[in-house]
C-alpha cells in the first residue's frame, strides 16, 4: 500500500467524498480516510470504478498509503473538529507534507494552523472551496492560501478539478497565510447579500404587481438572460417556478420564512468592523437573516405597529425594469465592498491578493458565478480602482440605473416593503459620491463631550476647541 496515493482526503461526509471522486475522476490516485469506516467502505464500494481509491482504516495507514512529499486534504467541520484531525495527524508526518483544510474555517484560525505547523516544517494551505456539493464533484472554484511552494505541487492538482472557463481553471494561489480562506468568507459574505437583493426584488414585484411565483419565475429567467445572468439568478427561476407535491402550492409559499446561517457572512461583516470597511449590503443581509429567525417579536409587531396607507398602483413593465435595475446596481455595491475589503487586508496582512485573479476564479464552480465577473476581472486589468463604482464600466451600468434605483427605494418606502439590502446600496453610492459628509459635525460632538481633537479644511495639524471655557482653540 505505500507510496500508492498522489493526495489523499480525510473526513469523507458529502463534501469530502465528491471531492475525493473529482480527484480520482482527474486521474490521481487517492488516499481514503474516516473517522467511522463505513463511509470509506460506501465510496469504494459505489463509486470505486471511477478512479484509484485507497482506502484506509487508521491514521497510521493513511500517511502511509501517501507518496512524498505527502498531500493530505482536511474536510471536516470547521474550528475544533479540524484542530483535533490536524493534532492527530501532524505526528505521523514528514518535513515538507502539506496539510490542506478545504473547509469553511476562520481565517484567522488558518493563519494560528500555518504558523504553528510552518515551526514543524510542514506546510499548511487554508483552501476555499466553492459550489456546494455538485461543485465539489463537478469542478470549483478553489481559493488555496500557503506558500507559494506549496501551491508549486499542489497547484496542478486543484487546477485540474477545478471549474473551467474559457480554457483557464477556477483555480489561483491567492496569499499566504489565511488569504485563501478570507477571500472565501467575503465570497460567502457577497453571497448573502445577493441572495438577499435577489429576495427583496422577488418581494417588490410580488407586492408591487400581485404577480403569482410561477410568473416571478419567468421573469428572472427573462433576467438570466441579460446582464443579470448568474448562477443565483438562474435557481431562483427554478425555485419560483417549482411546485410542492404534497399541497399542489407554489414551493416557496410552503417554505417558512426563516433564513438559517452558518457564520461566513457574520464573519464578513466583524472582519470589516476590525479593518474599518463599510460592507453595508452584507451587513444588511446578514441581519436581515437575523430579523427574521425572530417569529416571537414579529408576530407581536404585526399585532401593534400600523403601516402605510394605500399606494398607487404601478404599471407593470416600467416596475419590472425598474426593479432589474435597482437589482443590478446594489449588486455591483455588494461586490464594490467585497473587493474594498479583500482590498484593505490584503494591505493589512502583507497577502498582495489579485483582486483581478479572484474575479478570474469566481467564473465558474462557484456560487457568486455571474457574466459580470468578466467586467470586473477587465476593470483590474487595465487599472486598480478605488472602488469598482468609479471603474468605467460600472460607473456607467449605476448611472443608468440610478433614477430606477431610487423610484424603488422610495416605493418601497411609500408601501412598507422592508428593502434593508437595496435602501443601504442606494445610501453607500450616495454617501460615497457626496462632497462633503455630516461626519464634520459628528467630530465636532466628539471633541465637545470626550476631547477627541478634529482636523481642519483649511491649515494642517489638529485641534481642540476649549468647550468648557472660553472656546478658544489650541492645537493639540
Amino acid at each position: 500500500m505505500a507510496n500508492q496515493a498522489q493526495i489523499g482526503v480525510t473526513g469523507l461526509a458529502v463534501m469530502g467524498r465528491n471531492l475525493a471522486r473529482n480527484l480520482a475522476r482527474n486521474g490521481f490516485s487517492v488516499a481514503l480516510h474516516n473517522r467511522t469506516s463505513a463511509r470509506t467502505r460506501s465510496l469504494v464500494e459505489e463509486h470505486g470504478d471511477e478512479g484509484v481509491f485507497v482506502p484506509t482504516e487508521s491514521i497510521e495507514d493513511f500517511v502511509v498509503a501517501l507518496e512524498r512529499p505527502r498531500r493530505v486534504v482536511i474536510m471536516v467541520k470547521a474550528g475544533a473538529p479540524t484542530d483535533a484531525v490536524i493534532e492527530e495527524l501532524v505526528p505521523h508526518l514528514d518535513e515538507g507534507d502539506i496539510v490542506i483544510d478545504c473547509g469553511n474555517a476562520h481565517f484567522a484560525d488558518t493563519r494560528r494552523r500555518e504558523a504553528e505547523l510552518r515551526e514543524r516544517g510542514l506546510h499548511f494551505v487554508g483552501a476555499g472551496v466553492s459550489g456546494g456539493e455538485e461543485g465539489a464533484l463537478l469542478g470549483p472554484s478553489i481559493m488555496p492560501g500557503g506558500s507559494k511552494e506549496s501551491y508549486a505541487t499542489l497547484g496542478p492538482m486543484f487546477e485540474k478539478i477545478a471549474a473551467q472557463v474559457d480554457g483557464t481553471p477556477c483555480c489561483t494561489h491567492v496569499g499566504p497565510d489565511g488569504a485563501g480562506h478570507f477571500v472565501k468568507m467575503v465570497h460567502n459574505g457577497i453571497e448573502y447579500a445577493d441572495m438577499q437583493l435577489i429576495a427583496e426584488a422577488y418581494d417588490l414585484l410580488r407586492d408591487g404587481l400581485g404577480a403569482s411565483p410561477k410568473e416571478l419565475a419567468e421573469i428572472f429567467a427573462e433576467w438570466n438572460s441579460g446582464d443579470l445572468e448568474s448562477f443565483l439568478i438562474e435557481i431562483t427561476a427554478e425555485v419560483l417556478g417549482h411546485v410542492d407535491a404534497a399541497t399542489g402550492n407554489a414551493f416557496v409559499d410552503v417554505v417558512v420564512d426563516q433564513a438559517e446561517q452558518k457564520g461566513t457572512g457574520r464573519w464578513t461583516v466583524q472582519t470589516a468592523l476590525d479593518l474599518g470597511v463599510p460592507v453595508t449590503g452584507i451587513a444588511e443581509a446578514t441581519f436581515a437573516r437575523a430579523l427574521s429567525a425572530h417569529p416571537e417579536q414579529r408576530v407581536a409587531a404585526q399585532r401593534a405597529l400600523p403601516g402605510p396607507g394605500t399606494v398607487a398602483p404601478v404599471d407593470r413593465d416600467t416596475f419590472v425594469d425598474d426593479v432589474r435595475k435597482a437589482l443590478y446596481a446594489s449588486k455591483v455595491v455588494a461586490y464594490a465592498q467585497g473587493y474594498d475589503q479583500m482590498a484593505a487586508a490584503s494591505a493589512e496582512y502583507g497577502w498582495d491578493i489579485d483582486l483581478g485573479a479572484m474575479a478570474t476564479i469566481w467564473r465558474g464552480g462557484c456560487i457568486i458565478r455571474a457574466r459580470f465577473l468578466d467586467r470586473i476581472k477587465e476593470s483590474y486589468a487595465t487599472e486598480r480602482p478605488a472602488s469598482l463604482l468609479v471603474a468605467p464600466y460600472f460607473r456607467d451600468a449605476v448611472a443608468d440605473g440610478q433614477e430606477s434605483w431610487r423610484r424603488i427605494v422610495s416605493h418601497a418606502a411609500q408601501a412598507g416593503i422592508p428593502t434593508p439590502a437595496f435602501s443601504s446600496s442606494l445610501a453607500y453610492y450616495d454617501g460615497l459620491r457626496a462632497e462633503r459628509l455630516p461626519a464634520s459635525l459628528i467630530q465636532g460632538l466628539r471633541d465637545f463631550f470626550g476631547a477627541h481633537t478634529y482636523r481642519r479644511v483649511d491649515r494642517d495639524g489638529t485641534f481642540h476647541t476649549m468647550w468648557g471655557d472660553d472656546r478658544r482653540e489650541v492645537e493639540a
